[in-house]
Order: structure tokens, then C-alpha cells, then sequence
């Protein structure tokens, strides 16, 4: 029932930006917290960034804090994370989530970093 479907990601140079776009539906979207999560070849999946219901609340990983931004329109269904400055060791799989995590991941969407 739950779908979460993650779009905007790509190659983008070192220092560049990029906004990834979740569009959701199967649950009432504007009752939960979001996140976004990445997982790079060989690593563990990490918590990038977490958003309230509401979207009043933020909250990031110290290696992505000051770079980005992690925001929602609720009218739409879709959480966003705009990612500027960015870095080789940014380059991940990212996914969004909702909190609590019940029901389906999507596929996520890749982002690589490299000049």
C-alpha cells in the first residue's frame, strides 16, 4: 500500500547541487515525520536527514549538515532534500522513508559525485 517514489538524482561534479524529490502516498502523508537515508557501495545505510509531520523540525547528519536541506510540501505528497557543495563521498543510493518506517522502501535514486 505504502509507496514511496524517490526521482532527481544523477551525475553532478564535485561542489555541485541536486534536488531529489519523494513523492508518496498509501498513508496519510502529513501525520509523519520523513527521512532520508543513503547507502554507498559497501556501507552501511545511514540516516541523512529527518523532517516532522509538520515540517517545523529538522535534523541532519554531521557530514551533511550546512550542505543540506531537507523540506516538504504536504498539499503535494513529497518530501525534497536539496543537496549543495557537494562531495565524492556523497555518492550514494538515497532513499526517503516515512517514520515510522511501516510498509515498502522504493527503489531509491542514485547519486554519484565525480569530476
Amino acid at each position: 500500500q505504502v509507496q514511496l517514489v524517490e526521482s532527481g538524482g544523477g551525475l553532478v561534479q564535485p561542489g555541485g547541487s541536486l534536488r531529489l524529490s519523494c513523492a508518496a502516498s498509501g498513508f496519510t502523508f502529513s501525520l509523519f515525520a520523513m527521512r532520508w537515508y543513503r547507502q554507498a557501495p559497501g556501507k552501511e545505510r545511514e540516516l541523512v536527514a529527518t523532517i516532522s509531520s509538520n515540517g517545523r523540525n529538522t535534523n541532519y547528519a554531521d557530514s551533511v549538515k550546512g550542505r543540506f536541506t531537507i523540506s516538504r510540501d504536504n498539499a503535494k505528497n513529497t518530501v525534497y532534500l536539496q543537496m549543495n557543495s557537494l562531495k565524492p563521498e556523497d555518492t550514494a543510493v538515497y532513499y526517503c522513508k516515512n517514520v515510522p518506517d511501516f510498509g515498502s522502501w522504493g527503489q531509491g535514486t542514485q547519486v554519484t559525485v565525480s569530476s
